[in-house]
């Protein structure tokens, strides 16, 4: 409420008198009223749906099934996916198809959360008798804890009936922002009770800015038949075919043992260009102890190295290497910024 009222102190007179300015204010007011009445209702009903919901998932049987019908439904669409991001295995069920065959989908491992402001929808009769018939873990959430479906739940997320924005009092929205701020409170409680991990997060996350992020070396880098390596004792007119059919800027040399003895690139090339260069012996050319990064490490730490920040110089390969300095592959600068990581 307070950054409201700054941002109020900070706009114009203009629009202090703007009637729309204050409409729009005063929604976020009574929403926020609603998310502070929430957290002071929040109860041991919470920490027992927790337990119900992690329970069924440490057990690695069941499902969180979220169901609900209009708004309510749009928020446990929402609520499913925010679970199933963070490690909690959910899917959304419509009520109305329940009805019509879907409850085929829900098991007697799982857990049901249904979502409802009234907790008198009719469309939900046939579900929570389902629960109530092969004796499924119920959560209702809802403002009336007294209704049909508070009063068959097993659990009971009541939050605080308050009016809605709407100064019809009619549309979801305070009563919708509450819900899914449960949600998110359950989701993210489930992941502090798990221990989620930033690596772990990634595996549902494959496509977002944090997957990205989290891209090890090994996803990007070239490895094994794709790697241009010769051994010292090649010549340079072998080494310049090599480089052209293996196309990655550089030709690697390594010992009987797989270890990196050095690397010739395309800077090197020019460095030495003159009329003897094809006849030249490839060991007598090449860089030794070139930069080096390992597998397991973070793509965006081998970009970071190759951009070389402290000093403002930048290549365009890295070297992957073992504990034992034997060579396991190349990433370039250029699939780095393919995969987004700049």
């Amino acid at each position: 409420m307070q950054a409201l009222e700054q941002a109020q102190d900070k706009v114009s007179d203009t629009m202090q008198d703007n009637l729309d300015f204050q409409n729009g204010l005063q929604v976020l007011k009574e929403e926020i009223e609603g998310l502070q009445a929430l957290a002071g209702s929040l109860d041991e009903q919470f920490v027992l749906a927790v337990d119900a919901i992690d329970k069924m998932r440490t057990s690695r049987a069941g499902r969180l099934i979220v169901a609900g019908i209009g708004k309510s439904g749009h928020v446990g669409r929402k609520m499913a996916a925010t679970m199933a991001s963070t490690g909690t295995p959910s899917y959304y069920v419509h009520p109305g198809e329940a009805s019509h065959g879907d409850l085929g989908m829900v098991t007697e491992h799982d857990v049901v959360l249904m979502l409802s402001n009234s907790g008198e929808n009719p469309e939900l009769s046939d579900l929570i008798h389902y629960t109530r018939r092969f004796g499924i873990t119920l959560i209702a959430m809802t403002s009336n804890g007294e209704s049909t479906l508070g009063q068959h739940a097993d659990i009971k997320l009541t939050y605080p009936k308050l009016k809605e924005a709407c100064p019809n009092n009619m549309a979801p929205t305070t009563s919708t922002t509450m819900m899914m701020a449960y949600g998110d409170a359950l989701a993210v409680t489930l992941l502090k009770r798990s221990g989620l991990t930033k690596e772990q997060f990634k595996v549902f996350h494959p496509g977002g800015k944090l997957g990205k992020q989290l891209l090890k070396v090994s996803d990007l880098m070239y490895k094994d038949g794709d790697l241009p390596v010769m051994d010292v004792d090649s010549t340079m007119d072998q080494a310049i075919l090599m480089m052209t059919e293996k196309n990655l800027g550089s030709v690697l040399c390594t010992d009987d043992a797989g270890k990196l003895i050095g690397i010739l690139t395309d800077g090197d090339l020019k460095r030495h260009m003159g009329p003897d260069l094809l006849t030249r012996r490839l060991g007598d050319l090449i860089s030794n102890g070139p930069k080096h990064i390992g597998a397991n490490a973070l793509a965006a730490e081998a970009m970071d190295i190759m951009l070389n920040k402290q000093t403002g110089g930048v290549i365009t390969s890295l070297v992957v290497l073992d504990d034992a300095g034997r060579l396991q592959g190349l990433i370039r600068l250029q699939e780095c910024l393919q995969a987004g990581l700049a």
